[in-house]
């Protein structure tokens, strides 16, 4: 069992580790261009590819989906109630509470844990989240309400093209498929890599609040996961998804919100930093528990 947690792990800091070491030796890395590029390029190939030739159908999509959407709400409104209980701000510690890192941490674990199927999973799992996020996530921090925009993000016309392709049975030429798998293929190495440039870049004065309610982020997710596995007696793959998914730590775009709508930027710097780390420290136990 920890020779299979290990092989799990191991990839996962060890790109983050390779990101985090190349910032801090100085070495070049632009951070904007590598986000845009895996928001607006290869995540939609990888979701595209993947979903496309996966055995979900359109039950299974409906059914992670559905889950997704139930403890990402839970979450925002047990979070909306901590926060108001705790008289802080809504705009800078709800979003960082309410949306988890589940597309660099969350997928390549998924994936390593569970081969394709739990990759499929996943993705179909953070389609719900990026969707939220870039909408409603969006609208809270800048409180500029929401934004027809996100009709043309590529990743939400990459989960209409998968949905579709999924629903019709349909399939991409050969040619075409191995294209866009092989530009799919960059997503998850560029994620953690980037993920370990943006926590070394990370600037915590202080941690105070920001510490408590990152361990808040991990706790509530956990046990909203939990819950959500029993209600709905969920097994095998789709029972670790959703607990992995569920359990990972405060997303670094909630820090690049903050700072680009100044939304208390260190709070949420320290969220990210703090659960991050012991996240990797507590994944062992939840790998444990969900294989």
């Amino acid at each position: 069992m920890l020779a299979t947690i290990w092989t799990i792990i191991a990839p996962v800091l060890l790109c983050a580790g390779l990101g985090y070491v190349w910032a801090r030796a100085g070495r070049p890395f632009d951070t904007a261009m590598v986000t845009s590029l895996v928001t607006t390029v290869s995540t939609p190939c990888l979701i595209v590819a993947t979903l496309g030739r996966s055995d979900l159908d359109m039950a299974a999509l409906g059914h992670i989906g559905g889950v997704a959407l139930l403890v990402l709400l839970t979450t925002l409104a047990l979070s909306a109630l901590a926060i108001r209980l705790s008289g802080q701000s809504f705009r800078v510690f709800l979003p960082s509470l309410t949306f988890a890192n589940t597309g660099n941490m969350g997928i390549p674990l998924c994936m390593l844990a569970f081969g394709k199927p739990g990759l499929a999973l996943a993705l179909a799992w953070m389609m719900v989240y990026s969707v939220l996020q870039f909408s409603l996530g969006l609208a809270i921090v800048s409180g500029q309400g929401m934004s027809l925009k996100l009709l043309r993000h590529p990743i939400l016309l990459s989960v209409f093209l998968a949905v579709a392709m999924v629903a019709w049975d349909l399939s991409l030429p050969p040619w075409l498929y191995n294209s866009v798998k092989l530009v799919g293929d960059l997503t998850i190495p560029l994620m953690l890599i980037t993920l370990g440039v943006s926590l070394s870049q990370l600037k915590v004065h202080h941690l105070g609040k920001g510490a408590a309610f990152a361990l808040l982020r991990l706790l509530m997710g956990f046990a909203i996961g939990w819950a959500a596995v029993s209600l709905f007696d969920l097994t095998g793959t789709l029972r670790g998804v959703v607990l992995i998914e569920s359990s990972m730590p405060v997303a670094v775009f909630n820090y690049l919100l903050a700072k680009s709508y100044n939304r208390g930027a260190e709070e949420v710097a320290a969220m990210v930093m703090v659960s991050t780390l012991v996240s990797f420290l507590t994944l062992p136990l939840l790998l444990a528990l969900v294989l």
